[in-house]
């Protein structure tokens, strides 16, 4: 599922089925989550554990934080529809707005992409200033309240254990009940979720795993404030190692450098340039050795494993609770979809609160994440499967779609059209079948020269 493909947030359209509703995470997808809870009941609690106190450090419930973070069009548009005022507050900030289209420069299948056609506003800035401006609007709201430094314990439940009707906090030294009619699990890879229900007597959800073992490491440099170049280096076989240059805010760059399946950046600064010599790009090497360093230490970051949880194929599911964000599924973090595939949960949970209520919740709104995943899982995954050390589940079809990618990027080299097509998938405007489109197939497929 994509923007395109699912329609606009709409509060007209939206009851009211509830006094109170819990978020637990103050993450992107708990934001969101809250705001469009807020249409549907009198008051929404959001308890996130971590300390809040507008600063510009990463919250420790985010610990890629200190690495590049790409807000892609879908998911700043949502952002906007839901948090009006978002977009500028965020520029007020200091955020980067360049053109994908020919600002952002990305290194795929063994050359640059072309410039587009079409002009994509993107908007660049570090996961904590997202957090932070798009936290204030969602605060504001009436109807919802944020709790920080506030850890949830357990849920509390009926005593037939078909519902969960709250959850047990503690904060400041004290443990008690909040009570509500609906709870929102959005605390990411540390959900416990699946605990929850094995204490309740379901069935846990299934997993399908892709092992990437993949690494960051990511320095910050003083930038010109002029100069908004962006670039992507792709890791492509047998090149494992790749490497993201984004413009952000306070005139810095974040510059991450990545590496697979054993090709791991090292830690040091002076190994990091070599390390950056070996991309397909000089421009990585030359910015680490001519511009200075504003962070004390290189940040890491280990991603072993992305994972899809299939809430979307359980048959039985309790009352009162609904799991969205990263514990749904997680993605390789090289291609960005993170907050945006968040955001279309939080647009999928609208649409389900309009069309269907409060009754079966859960499997509704299952159905409908489960389309919003499939796309972004089958783009990251099969993409990891063009390397031979990748195991875990396959999507169907990986490799005939991979031999297709490949040579559409081949061709974007050259393409300003074909560009614009992958431009619209990247940013998750369209979804990644648009590229089989008659008009994209022929101009992929057709015979001519294919750029190496």
């Amino acid at each position: 599922m994509s923007l395109a493909t699912i329609d606009r947030y709409d509060p007209d359209r939206v009851s009211r089925h509830g006094d109170h509703a819990i978020v637990v995470g103050a993450s992107i997808a708990g934001l969101l989550a809250a705001r469009v809870l807020a249409d549907a009941f009198e008051h929404v609690t959001i308890i996130e554990r971590d300390p809040l106190d507008g600063g510009t450090e990463p919250r420790r419930g985010v610990p890629q934080a200190e690495h590049v973070h790409v807000l892609l069009s879908a998911g700043q548009e949502i952002m906007e529809d839901l948090a009006p005022g978002f977009s500028d507050d965020l520029v007020d900030a200091g955020a980067v707005v360049c053109d994908l289209s020919r600002e952002f420069h990305v290194h795929a299948a063994g050359d640059l992409i072309s410039p587009g056609t079409t002009p994509i506003p993107i908007y660049l800035a570090s996961r904590p200033l997202v957090e932070r401006v798009l936290r204030a609007r969602i605060a504001a709201h009436g109807r919802i309240t944020l709790r920080s430094a506030c850890q949830v314990i357990e849920p509390v439940v009926t005593d037939a254990r078909e519902t969960i009707r709250g959850v047990v906090v503690h904060q400041e030294g004290d443990t008690h009940e909040v009570t509500a009619d609906l709870v929102v699990d959005a605390s990411g890879r540390s959900s416990r979720a699946t605990a929850w229900l094995d204490r309740l007597g379901y069935p846990r959800p299934s997993a399908e795993e892709v092992h990437v073992d993949l690494a960051y490491r990511t320095c910050q440099l003083r930038r010109p404030p002029d100069d908004l170049r962006a670039l992507l280096v792709m890791p492509a076989p047998p090149r494992a190692r790749g490497a993201a240059v984004l413009p952000v805010e306070g005139d810095r760059w974040f510059v991450t450098l990545v590496g697979m399946h054993g090709q791991h950046p090292p830690d040091e600064l002076d190994e990091l340039r070599d390390f950056a010599g070996s991309l397909p790009v000089p421009m990585v090497r030359e910015l680490l050795e001519e511009r200075e360093v504003v962070t004390p230490k290189v940040a890491r970051y280990r991603y072993p494993t992305q994972t899809r949880r299939r809430f979307d194929t359980l048959e039985e599911h309790p009352r009162g609770m609904i799991v969205l964000g990263d514990a749904v599924a997680n993605f390789n973090p090289i291609y960005g979809q993170g907050m945006s595939v968040s955001a279309l949960q939080a647009l999928s949970l609208h649409h389900t609160l309009a069309d269907d209520g409060t009754e079966n919740l859960a499997p509704n709104l299952y159905r409908r994440v489960g389309k919003v995943v499939e796309g972004a899982w089958n783009l990251a995954a099969g993409g990891d499967f063009q390397f031979p050390q990748t195991e875990g589940s396959k999507p169907p079809g990986t490799d005939v779609v991979n031999r297709y990618i490949n040579r559409l990027h081949r061709k974007a080299h050259t393409d300003g059209e074909l560009a614009d097509a992958f431009n619209e998938v990247v940013v998750m405007r369209q979804p990644p079948t648009s590229l089989f489109r008659p008009k994209v197939a022929w101009r992929t497929l057709r015979p001519g020269q294919t750029p190496r």
